[in-house]
């Protein structure tokens, strides 16, 4: 082959690499624009409708609804200490009788229960010595049988992520 149809053939390849290497960044910078328009969806927005998420959701809603209350009664302890919460006599207007112990009695102030869009959940306020306020804002977890959540604990000011594991009768 002459030189000049060589010359000819890898001055077409450099032309042709350019543009595959546009169309690359032109394909990342979609992705990367997708990406950030889901991130930056607020905690707690429902998907667009006809997502696979937002059919997910409908029929956790569903599920949620189908939950008995009664689900969350019983004894739970945390799954890193003898920490135990009790809920007993839930009531319809929300309100449910918990215990506290760690492992000795620690003043329950106020214990809740609401059913929301996806879940079953249970709030819990101590105020006794070390614990001026704490809190437990816990979700019940139908499948594994469990409760899950966070804790605050107002004299470290820190909020800290915890399970609960239900206790044999």
């Amino acid at each position: 082959m002459s030189k000049r149809k060589q010359a000819v053939r890898s001055g077409a390849s450099a032309v042709r690499a350019p543009r595959r290497a546009w169309w690359v960044i032109g394909v990342c910078a979609a992705v990367v624009v997708v990406a950030i328009v889901v991130l930056k969806r607020p905690p707690g927005a429902s998907p667009p409708v006809g997502s696979p998420a937002a059919s997910t959701n409908a029929n956790v809603t569903s599920a949620a609804e189908q939950i008995p209350l009664e689900r969350l009664t019983g004894r739970w302890q945390r799954t890193e200490g003898e920490y135990v919460l009790e809920f007993r006599n839930a009531a319809a207007s929300g309100r449910i009788e918990a215990g506290y112990f760690n492992p000795k009695s620690i003043h329950v102030s106020r214990a809740e229960w609401r059913r929301d869009n996806d879940a079953l959940y249970a709030f819990v306020e101590l105020r006794d010595e070390n614990y001026p306020g704490a809190t437990y804002k816990l979700r019940y977890i139908p499948g594994a049988d469990q409760l899950a959540g966070e804790y605050f604990q107002p004299l470290l000011g820190q909020t800290f992520e915890v399970f609960f594991v239900r206790l044999p009768k």
